[in-house]
């Protein structure tokens, strides 16, 4: 595997791919395969990876540029949360 993975290295250097472009790239095709074999299962595939099902969630939801999916499978929307400010009355004396 060892000199695969020199070979694949020497032509990302050739090609001029930078290192952050290169790990992210491998990350992100790794974690989709993992998930493959596991049939898109996401805690199944976080345990094979060794990371938490939260983390890959994000993961996955940062490289589809989609919200993420919650445990029960619905899609986790952010909500603006309006709070009003408590109102204080001043004390009779």
């Amino acid at each position: 595997m060892r000199k695969r993975m020199e070979s694949l290295i020497g032509e990302m250097l050739d090609g001029r791919i930078l290192l952050e472009e290169a790990m992210g790239e491998f990350e992100k095709i790794y974690i989709q395969t993992a998930l493959e074999r596991n049939s898109n299962h996401l805690c199944n595939t976080a345990t094979s990876l060794g990371i938490h099902r939260n983390t890959l969630s994000k993961r996955v939801a940062d490289y589809n540029g989609k919200p993420k999916p919650k445990a029960n499978g619905k899609v986790s929307r952010a909500k603006k949360v309006v709070r009003k400010k408590p109102v204080v009355k001043a004390r009779k004396r």
